[in-house]
């Protein structure tokens, strides 16, 4: 039988670092991955993926990987059950990561963090400056164009 997975999304929070009671590491975390198309309003939509790592990479991927970092997964789809507090039957399905990689450099996570704590306030609300661009990004001639010329 078969039962591969790989997944590219970021992280929706810092992942939840626990111990077992026989001392095992197990951390969990969900990934935001993006749809390939985009629904009716022309916007992407994305499906939120619970993933569960154990051991050493449970413990890596912690210290490593935050809220928003770009990550990488390889690993195989699990279901489970259990009995909550009410005495009703739960059912999870998740990903058991066998490995990740981070996917983008320790400076880019960061700096796209600081990018966007600056364009918004603590509101949830953006504040980014909307001047008009001033420099010429091709470095060559500039274009002519109005705010009339554009279609939006």
């Amino acid at each position: 039988m078969i039962n591969n997975v790989v997944l590219v999304g970021r992280l929706t929070k810092d992942p939840d670092l626990k111990y077992t009671a026989s001392g095992t590491t197990v951390s969990t975390f969900t990934l935001a991955v993006n749809r390939n198309f985009t629904n009716q309003s022309g916007n992407r939509e994305a499906d939120f993926i619970n993933c569960v790592i154990w051991r050493k990479s449970a413990e890596t991927l912690a210290n490593y990987a935050k809220k928003g970092t770009l990550l990488g997964v390889t690993g195989r789809i699990q279901t489970r059950s259990y009995e909550n507090q009410q005495g009703q039957r739960v059912y999870v399905t998740e990903v058991v990561a066998e490995n990740f990689q981070l996917l983008e450099s320790r400076s880019t996570n960061e700096q796209r963090k600081n990018n966007d704590m600056n364009n918004f306030d603590g509101q949830g609300m953006s504040n980014k400056n909307n001047d008009k661009y001033t420099g010429d990004p091709f470095s060559g001639s500039s274009i002519d164009s109005s705010d009339d010329d554009l279609p939006f």
